[in-house]
């Protein structure tokens, strides 16, 4: 039943999150469920209940919040969190919104195009040949920085020249490796070529548009913002970026993604090694219930997930801090795919 969503998603390894909280009692109350079935939505609040990681739910229909809980002792729903890497569905975000605006060329635009002084002195010729697309995509080419790297890319004094010095093991364009060290050299290249730091046009590009909050983050030594991890963000602001992808990169009459920049970003383009899953411009491509679901993945289940078919749009949060994730992420697909979607279903 569940084979075609739980097959996009690849295991993903990135940073550390934030402390541990005791399990408390459910906070918020349910929201009015139009458009949903409330025998359903209450059952499926009671499953999400029972989930000792899960920190907050947000369901959003037609653009109205149905359900709006914390659970555990989380955080309030606009208090900003670590989304960990569902920054890379951010950042693919900003990405299109520079290409849009000249900012940078197009998806085929060579990485070394921007980003030549941190490249080797004798670089691997494969590398003239990485584009934008194929660091959007995770088909870079280049040893992960991610999983096992991790610590030793993090810890070098140059996160960019790390990335960059890279052995290529497959060709740009080839498997899907996924890697945070490809969204930090997106990173980079916005802020190179805009002369503005990734926060900032965070802020102006979708932040203030979007009338959110995208506090500052942690950069690099060389005071690059990190591409693809440890961005913060609410709940409730989550929800509001995924609606912009649900209504077509249009927010109140205002254009503010490219439509067409959406339509790429769910095209999938890589197949996860791990699971056989499809992986598009930052977003995991899969299905629900044999209804199209697009969603942002981010570490011990950070979740935005857009159901455009049933004009949903939900947001989960999880405390990351688990060293082995123990069935949660399944268990948060679960709850769209067997609670979420029956009642959207049902409230139709």
């Amino acid at each position: 039943m569940l084979r075609s969503f739980l097959a996009a998603l690849p295991l993903l390894a990135t940073a550390c999150g934030s402390p541990a909280q005791a399990p408390q009692a459910v906070a918020s109350p349910l929201a009015p469920t139009r458009g949903l079935d409330p025998a359903r939505t209450a059952q499926m609040i009671a499953d999400a209940a029972r989930l000792p990681r899960l920190r907050s739910l947000v369901v959003l229909r037609d653009g109205e919040e149905l359900v709006a809980r914390t659970f555990n002792g989380g955080p309030g729903l606009d208090t900003p969190v670590n989304i960990k890497s569902a920054s890379k569905s951010v950042l693919s975000a900003l990405v299109g919104i520079a290409i849009e605006r000249g900012v940078l060329q197009g998806v085929n635009q060579p990485v070394l195009s921007v980003l030549r002084s941190d490249a080797p002195a004798d670089p691997d010729p494969r590398l003239a040949r990485l584009t934008v697309g194929n660091l959007l995509s995770m088909q870079a080419g280049l040893e992960r920085t991610s999983g096992e790297n991790y610590g030793r890319w993090v810890s070098s004094p140059n996160w960019v020249r790390f990335a960059l010095s890279r052995p290529f093991v497959d060709q740009p364009g080839g498997a899907m490796l996924y890697s945070t060290g490809n969204t930090h050299l997106l990173s980079a290249m916005l802020t190179r070529a805009s002369g503005q730091s990734t926060h900032a046009l965070a802020q102006e590009w979708l932040a203030e548009p979007l009338g959110l909050r995208i506090p500052p983050w942690p950069r690099d030594a060389q005071g690059i913002y990190f591409g693809g991890n440890d961005m913060r963000m609410s709940p409730r602001a989550l929800a509001r970026f995924g609606e912009l992808y649900r209504l077509n990169g249009g927010v109140n009459g205002r254009r503010v993604l490219p439509a067409e920049w959406i339509k790429e970003s769910w095209t999938p383009r890589a197949t996860s090694p791990w699971s056989g899953g499809q992986y598009g411009y930052g977003w995991f491509v899969g299905d629900a219930r044999g209804h199209p679901v697009r969603f942002a993945w981010g570490y011990g289940g950070q979740m935005v997930y857009v159901l455009p078919g049933l004009r949903l749009t939900v947001v989960m949060t999880s405390d990351a801090t688990a060293a082995r994730d123990g069935g949660h992420i399944d268990a948060l697909h679960r709850l769209v795919a067997d609670g979420i979607v029956p009642a959207a279903v049902a409230g139709i």
